[in-house]
């Protein structure tokens, strides 16, 4: 364990070493090809630094942070585009370019409003890290309850596999945020929006789950497609293959997740998983463009659907290979370690 955190720790450092080029050399080289020419080793060092770990909690939250989401920030950055572009006013200090490249944040934005305003979305701040507490109750006994894992019924079991994904995502993107809004004493914007909610997979996918993988996908794979697609196909219809190819990406990129996860070669599954919520969601803005809304079921219908037909999807074609491989299993003995990591060091300073 002390080793595993030593390679953490030096991950960090390297990934933050590489922020600092960014901020203050990449950032002095006119933008567009010879920028991104010049992020080609920071692109490469984020894919490797992440095989240096090889728990689950510290290594795959480091691969999603800097693989996935800070080479897609600094794609962007390429070119001089948000979030982290420094020509925006006021300009990005350091420590908000480090942050905002490292950590699954998204900072709120503001336009045309007065404080008192602003002040109307922080109504009740307690109710959050309240619900957020009760999430992580709710979690230790996920947690639990796969010591009967082989007693269960197949229908529990997805509920508990379906449970432990969206919590643990969730909280550990909220200790991310947390971490980042203790330094920049700045509102984000929210990373989940309780997607059992979800009433369409329109909904579950663009305004529910795990919005800072939408917020990084719409301006690095979205905007483009579509901007090239609405020559084709006309402004109506140039989200379908913009949407399409948004799920594919993610899928390529879970995919990716996978491998480092497993160390098998592909299966393509959890590709495939988002290549038909791509096409399910595409049919359905279809529907509702050619019904122009008429056709529309009541929320207590639709709910139960969408986050059915995610589970059940979910159960067919995301989570095989990660049972397969036990990654679950290792996943859960990983706080068993930890629980006794930390009792040791107690009992070391008592």
């Amino acid at each position: 364990m002390e080793d595993e955190i030593k390679s953490f720790i030096h991950v960090w450092v390297a990934a933050i070493t590489s922020l600092f080029y960014c901020y203050f050399i990449a950032a002095k080289i006119p933008n567009g090809k010879l920028r991104f020419l010049s992020l080609l080793p920071v692109f490469y060092l984020f894919i490797l630094l992440p095989f240096k770990l090889s728990s689950f909690h510290l290594g795959a939250p480091t691969f999603f942070y800097l693989t996935w989401l800070a080479n897609f920030k600094l794609l962007l950055f390429s070119f001089d585009q948000p979030p982290l572009s420094l020509s925006t006013k006021p300009t990005p200090s350091l420590l908000h370019f480090i942050s905002i490249a490292s950590l699954p944040i998204k900072i709120k934005q503001h336009p045309n409003s007065n404080p008192s305003q602003i002040l109307k979305t922080k109504e009740n701040p307690y109710l959050s890290p309240l619900i957020l507490v009760c999430k992580a109750l709710f979690f230790a006994l996920v947690i639990r309850i796969y010591e009967y894992k082989t007693q269960l019924h197949p229908i529990v079991l997805l509920a508990l596999y379906c449970c432990h994904t969206y919590l643990g995502l969730e909280i550990f993107l909220a200790i991310g945020a947390s971490l980042a809004r203790a330094f920049l004493g700045q509102e984000l914007e929210p990373q989940f929006d309780e997607p059992y909610l979800s009433t369409s997979l329109q909904d579950f996918w663009g305004r529910r789950w795990n919005l800072m993988v939408t917020s990084i996908l719409r301006p690095t794979v979205y905007n483009p497609i579509r901007s090239i697609s609405t020559s084709i196909l006309g402004r109506k219809w140039a989200l379908l293959p913009a949407m399409l190819a948004t799920f594919l990406v993610s899928g390529l990129m879970h995919e990716f997740i996978y491998f480092y996860l497993t160390g098998v070669s592909p299966t393509w599954e959890v590709t495939w998983f988002f290549v038909l919520h791509g096409i399910c969601t595409a049919m359905e803005v279809v529907i509702k463009k050619v019904s122009m809304g008429r056709f529309q079921l009541h929320r207590a219908v639709s709910g139960p659907l969408t986050v059915g037909f995610v589970a059940l999807t979910g159960y067919w074609l995301f989570f095989p290979q990660l049972i397969r491989n036990h990654v679950d299993d290792r996943a859960i003995s990983e706080y068993s370690v930890l629980a006794i990591f930390v009792k040791n060091k107690v009992l070391l300073f008592n």
